[in-house]
């Protein structure tokens, strides 16, 4: 991604050089913040690292929206800044500041150029620079990397002389692999014990259930992670709590579809010395962090490689080398053989299933494909009404709430992608644009705030090839809020205070963009307009607008009724 300026115009002319000659691919943007959640868009789904090209100044400040959120997702991201060089450092040379600074709590390193000016490094130091930034934003546990390079005068080449540098030698070691042997020593590898005591452990044999939380591994690792999930799960037969998020996107037997209207419902099941098997973060349910607060201490947590504590209730052992290498220590230690006959589910695994098949069919009663659009309906159907595997995006709020509680086992028809790090509206519309690029046909789902807050996204429209339906959730503000306490105590001032709705027509405000819209008015007309935006080649906004206190209504009732359904 390519942001205009003067400091780092050097950097735009390589840029170029290198689309014309290599083949790299360039993309533009006015607004540096949402260049960068393009560009974490557009790495998210290969986990290569994406670069992000800014000038001098607040255009670096706009890029830590971004990186906190590549951090906390673990997503490799590369950002590459031109600076003022050190002699107009701190004497009030225009534009200077100490930018190098801006993005220091959460980058994985920073790495600077020469700080009189970058064309006094030789090669081997540009190399060593290129190599370092990009083994660190994808090696151990990925995240954003900041490259602060001072440029000196004269900032542009002539037409003569770059035509000198395009038609030489130049790059040698352009597509060559990083030398990382150094690298590795500086990091270091963990030492993992096998035959000690302090490796955690679980009981195979013993009752307890597994929770698969969204994924922040890489891509590679993704399949074999799901390979031991099969493997321990055939194992232990212990019931499966899957995140939509979790990168699994096929069925499985063991799976529990609504495992938290289950436990929102109460669902009276025995855990007094349960075993749970955490895997990633937690997911954005407060019904199973109260659940698991009851169970206690006997859980473990583990994490691909992030070794930050991911545990809000301090009652796990975290193990932070991964799901697989955990399996393979285990298989290392315990000598236990993997193809001995398999005991038949479990009666706890029953109990869930059981349950579970009833909550199934009364959703599909519940919500039925007819009439006025309500959320917790749009999170039931949309999923069935997509393609088979033509991945989601869930903005952060209330669409990622609804499609965990209310999809049932359509989560599985497809690979969903939410960016929760930091669970921020930030950068909605632009990550969907740069997803979309790498995936090609996509739809994002998006609360009207979140929508608004990234309009600047709709500039990146121009890239877009493929079908992109932006199926906009209108009710009318932070509607989210509505399930918590506070409407009672302010209710004359909730909108003011929380809510917030702002008086803007974004139909037309995406029209000005040149981007085709569509009203939906009910359930009916979304199957339609589904369809339809399915048959353009670029993004479509789709909106359906909503009212925020009836589906809380709804959502209530609902439960109610489950809960008899479950009793009887």
């Amino acid at each position: 991604m390519l942001c205009p300026g003067s400091r780092s115009g050097p950097l735009a002319l390589a840029a170029g050089g290198l689309a014309k000659n290599y083949g790299l691919n360039v993309y533009q943007s006015i607004d540096e913040r949402s260049a960068a959640f393009f560009a974490l868009g557009l790495g998210t789904p290969n986990g290569n690292a994406s670069a992000v090209i800014t000038t001098s100044g607040s255009a670096v400040a706009n890029l830590l929206p971004a990186a906190v959120e590549a951090d906390r997702s673990c997503i490799p991201l590369l950002l590459i800044t031109a600076d003022r060089p050190y002699r107009l450092k701190n004497c009030g040379s225009n534009q200077t500041v100490n930018q190098e600074d801006f993005l220091l709590p959460v980058v994985r390193r920073i790495f600077k150029g020469t700080k009189e000016g970058i064309h006094l490094m030789d090669s081997d130091a540009l190399d060593e620079l290129v190599n370092s930034s990009w083994y660190f934003a994808h090696e151990k546990q990925s995240g954003p990397v900041h490259v602060n390079l001072p440029i000196e005068e004269p900032l542009h080449a002539s037409a003569s002389d770059q035509e000198k540098i395009w038609s030489g030698p130049l790059l040698q070691s352009l597509g060559k692999e990083s030398d990382s042997k150094n690298l590795q020593k500086d990091i270091g590898d963990e030492l993992i014990p096998i035959n000690g005591e302090s490796f955690p452990d679980l009981d195979h044999a013993l009752p307890g259930i597994v929770i698969v939380g969204p994924w922040r591994g890489t891509n590679a690792g993704l399949e074999k992670f799901r390979k031991v999930l099969d493997l321990w799960c055939s194992l232990s037969k212990w019931p499966v709590f899957v995140d939509p998020l979790s990168g699994l996107s096929q069925k499985e037997s063991l799976f529990i579809d609504n495992w938290d209207l289950l436990l929102t419902i109460g669902l009276e099941i025995p855990h007094e010395g349960l075993q749970v098997l955490r895997l990633g973060p937690m997911p954005a349910s407060r019904s199973l962090e109260n659940w698991l607060a009851q169970i206690g201490p006997n859980q473990l947590l583990i994490t691909e490689s992030d070794q930050r504590k991911l545990d809000p209730l301090g009652l796990s052992v975290q193990w932070s080398l991964g799901f697989v290498k955990w399996w393979e220590v285990r298989l290392e230690k315990t000598k236990f053989n993997i193809k001995e006959p398999c005991h038949n589910k479990s009666p706890l695994f029953n109990k869930w299933f059981e349950n579970d098949e009833v909550i199934n069919d009364c959703l599909g009663k519940y919500l039925p494909l007819e009439g006025k659009v309500n959320e917790p309906g749009i999170a039931w159907w949309v999923s069935r009404m997509l393609p088979p595997r033509l991945p989601v995006m869930l903005a952060a709020s209330s669409p990622t709430r609804d499609f965990l509680v209310y999809t049932g086992r359509a989560k599985f028809a497809r690979r969903f992608f939410g960016f929760r790090g930091v669970s921020g509206i930030d950068g909605t519309l632009s990550l969907a644009m740069g997803l979309s690029i790498s995936l090609g046909p996509l739809c994002l789902i998006t609360g009207d705030l979140a929508l608004l807050h990234d309009s600047n996204g709709w500039l990146m429209s121009k890239f877009i090839k493929s079908p992109l339906i932006i199926l906009l959730i209108d009710n009318g503000g932070g509607g989210i809020f509505r399930r918590l306490s506070i409407e009672q105590s302010c209710s004359s001032n909730f909108d003011k205070l929380f809510a917030m709705p702002q008086n803007v027509d974004q139909l037309s405000l995406a029209e000005s963009y040149g981007i085709p819209v569509r009203q939906i008015s009910s359930f009916e007309d979304l199957t339609n307009a589904i369809e339809w935006g399915l048959s353009k080649s670029g993004p479509v906004l789709l909106r359906v607008c909503t009212n925020a206190s009836s589906d809380l209504q709804l959502r209530d009732k609902m439960e109610e009724k489950l809960v008899d359904q479950i009793r009887r």
